[in-house]
């Protein structure tokens, strides 16, 4: 994928990001910079996840392991993002919303995208 590839999926994921904001309780994104912010953050949380835990125990692995790996790096990420708040609560429906996204514009990552 080249650059422009990943700027507009990471804009798009900072959208999904906002939209999630606004239907789940206990999951705010203050504005755009922050939910993009909070993509890139969630992107790099999940590649490393990736990198010491392997494919099937990532954010963007399929069954229970990996919703509970994206509620937990949703829940994280909001440390490291300024303008975020996650409830544990919060992190779980907007990894669900999320996941529900996903299957209908697919925005993540490369590595899952080649497995398919």
């Amino acid at each position: 994928m080249h650059f422009l590839g990943h700027v507009v999926r990471f804009i798009v994921s900072a959208l999904v990001l906002m939209f999630v904001g606004f239907l789940v309780p206990g999951f705010s994104v203050g504005g755009f910079w922050s939910a993009l912010f909070l993509a890139l953050v969630i992107a790099l949380l999940g590649w490393i996840i990736e990198g010491v835990f392997g494919r099937r125990v990532t954010p963007f692995g399929r069954g229970i392991v990996g919703f509970l790996v994206s509620a937990l790096v949703i829940w994280l990420a909001q440390f490291i993002v300024g303008d975020v708040e996650v409830s544990i609560i919060g992190a779980i429906l907007a990894a669900l919303v999320i996941g529900i996204i996903d299957l209908f514009i697919p925005v993540g990552s490369m590595s899952r995208q080649r497995s398919r």
